[in-house]
């Protein structure tokens, strides 16, 4: 089992800044990729950034030059570094994670595509 919570969700007046976590927890043995995901009301999930093990990141056009993705591997962690924040940038975030967990002695199970229940980014005057 393994549990994935965001926070550092908010209300912000455009141009400003916030800083999102998700700490990974539970019979962790390694996590892959990491990254940031958003849904605004009435639209489809979209990817934000993604981050690999070894912090080769990836991110989405409309948030590049204004977002940053970083990890910290001991504490099970990312971080999503928000800056010039748009009122378009409204949101519900999630972290989605790639992680291998312990099942067993000897046995692990790779779940490829865990979430975290989401932090409401507002950003509005």
């Amino acid at each position: 089992q393994v549990q994935l919570v965001e926070s550092g969700g908010g209300l912000v007046q455009p141009g400003g800044s916030l800083r999102l976590s998700c700490a990974a927890s539970g019979s962790i043995k390694s996590i892959h990729a990491m990254g940031w995901y958003r849904q605004a009301p009435g639209n489809q999930r979209e990817l934000v950034a993604t981050i690999t093990s070894g912090s080769n990141t990836n991110y989405a056009g409309f948030v590049k030059g204004r977002f940053t993705i970083s990890r910290d591997n001991a504490a099970n962690t990312v971080y999503l570094q928000m800056n010039s924040l748009k009122p378009e940038d409204t949101a519900v975030y999630y972290c989605n994670a790639d992680i291998t967990l312990y099942v067993g002695i000897g046995n692990y199970y790779r779940m490829r595509n865990s979430w975290g229940q989401g932090t409401q980014v507002t950003v509005s005057s």
